[in-house]
């Protein structure tokens, strides 16, 4: 079980990569726990999560306090079944941000429910755009030739391709009927860029 220093009260907050920072959630008013993940991740699945609902089952805690309800998770039905798992057990959850609580004098509090539950839904609506917007990205920039299928990363455009001198010349002469090999022979680059280039070619992207 973890420790907090004979405080019932804690902070809880999540970022998404070990890259981010979280010092925007700090309180150094109360003890802390913190997983670097993914907020699609169930939050009994995470590792400091599991905790928090472990110092629940087991009394040892009266309040979980985080920055912002999406810290707890991007799915709807995930964070509001760990809200209410927790409010079940008496931890009062206090969302810092949207300045709302769980439970008011002991007892559940239903506005509380309501909005928490609009939250979640605009949170998991938020996070399904971001996914739309990127594989729109993706696929505007495979049209540019922009975007390379192999790991994902951005390459050189077509534009940029042709600036290089070998291969601006080595694509003069296959317009002119010149073999793949002759053609990377006279123009100095390799007979694989040739093909290349002679595959753009035939599919109509130059």
């Amino acid at each position: 079980m973890y420790a907090t220093n004979n405080s019932r009260t804690l902070k809880y907050t999540r970022v998404s990569t070990t890259e981010q920072n979280d010092a925007r959630q700090l309180n150094e008013d109360m003890p802390m726990l913190s997983d670097k993940c993914s907020g699609s991740i169930p939050f009994r699945e995470r590792e400091k999560g599991s905790i928090v609902l472990e110092m629940a089952q087991e009394r040892n805690l009266d309040a979980l306090h985080v920055q912002s309800i999406d810290r707890l998770g991007r799915n709807t039905l995930d964070i509001m079944q760990t809200i209410q798992e927790l409010t079940d057990l008496g931890v009062n959850v206090v969302s810092e941000k949207e300045g709302l609580q769980t439970l008011i004098n002991g007892k559940e509090n239903p506005v509380s429910k309501l909005i928490i539950n609009i939250l979640a839904t605009l949170s998991e609506f938020e996070l399904n755009r971001i996914k739309e917007r990127q594989a729109e990205g993706i696929a505007e920039a495979k049209k540019r030739g922009a975007y390379n299928t192999n790991g994902g990363k951005p390459a050189e455009t077509i534009e940029q391709f042709l600036s290089k001198k070998g291969n601006a010349k080595c694509f003069k002469l296959l317009k002119t009927g010149t073999s793949v090999r002759t053609a990377s022979k006279l123009a100095e680059i390799s007979t694989g860029t040739s093909q290349k280039i002679s595959k753009m070619i035939k599919d109509g992207l130059i």
